[in-house]
């Protein structure tokens, strides 16, 4: 989310804007529960699309790397409110309750939440934070809710034990489909590494095995090629590519682009 409102800073969120906005959010290192207020919410990982609209809730799984699109209706703005579960607090969950996870979950990464009226009780009793900003939600109060919301999770779809209590590593996956589909995400290498199950060496050498250059240097030959195709033969625009392709910044892109193709993207 871009500078939402923190009701609980790093745990309840607020988000509201009255214009069209996408956000290469890149790395999602928390589960969340997001309930979409009003507006069309839409997530896009390399495995999913998913969208909301008002009403329609989501679990958001930890340790992905997804794109997310925030968009008003023409009869109303756009507004969220997330609540972000921390792998610690979970964890606290876990031993209160005495979770106990045999199997690591396996299913899909996102799932939307069927409409269920206590969990539809429990966003409005978290609203009024939202409308009264002046009327602060104590960071004990917020842990309490955040703790109500798993419960009430749990109650509503108890197959999502394994998804919120699995604290067990990525396992070591197939470097090169994950990287063919995610190297349009600028996120350091060692995320790369963390999310394909291995350490950071461990990345480099297999990468090197695999592809037969440096990470690095594959990620900016690989994002210059895409970036090439989509203008020739898509007719993009490099002002239109460059975010979606990891590049920080269109001079950033323009200036490697010339220094691979010899000529810069707009010739």
């Amino acid at each position: 989310m871009t500078n939402p409102t923190e009701i609980i800073p790093g745990v309840i969120f607020y988000s509201y804007l009255a214009n069209r906005l996408t956000e290469k959010v890149s790395f999602l290192s928390s589960n969340m529960l997001v309930l979409q207020v009003s507006g069309h919410f839409t997530l896009e990982t390399s495995g999913q699309k998913i969208s909301m609209k008002r009403g329609q809730m989501l679990l958001i799984g930890k340790n992905q790397l997804g794109q997310i699109t925030k968009a008003p209706l023409p009869d109303e703005d756009y507004e969220t409110i997330v609540i972000r579960l921390q792998e610690d607090l979970l964890r606290k969950i876990a031993l209160e309750e005495q979770i106990e996870i045999k199997h690591k979950y396996t299913g899909a990464p996102n799932v939307l939440i069927p409409v269920d009226d206590f969990l539809q009780g429990y966003f409005q009793s978290v609203i009024p934070y939202v409308r009264n900003p002046a009327e602060k939600l104590s960071t004990e109060m917020g842990i309490l809710k955040v703790n109500e919301g798993v419960k009430l999770l749990l109650r509503a779809m108890p197959q999502l034990r394994e998804f919120l209590f699995d604290f067990s590593e990525p396992h070591k996956i197939d470097l090169e489909m994950f990287m063919l589909s995610n190297f349009n995400f600028n996120v350091p290498v060692e995320k790369f590494a963390q999310l394909t199950g291995r350490s950071l060496a461990g990345f480099k050498r297999d990468f090197q095995k695999t592809f037969g250059m440096a990470p690095r240097h594959w990620l900016q030959e690989k994002r210059l090629m895409e970036a090439r195709h989509l203008i020739e033969n898509k007719n993009k625009k490099p002002s239109a590519i460059y975010l979606d392709l990891g590049f920080e910044s269109l001079s950033h892109f323009s200036h490697s682009f010339k220094k691979k193709f010899g000529k810069a993207p707009t010739a």
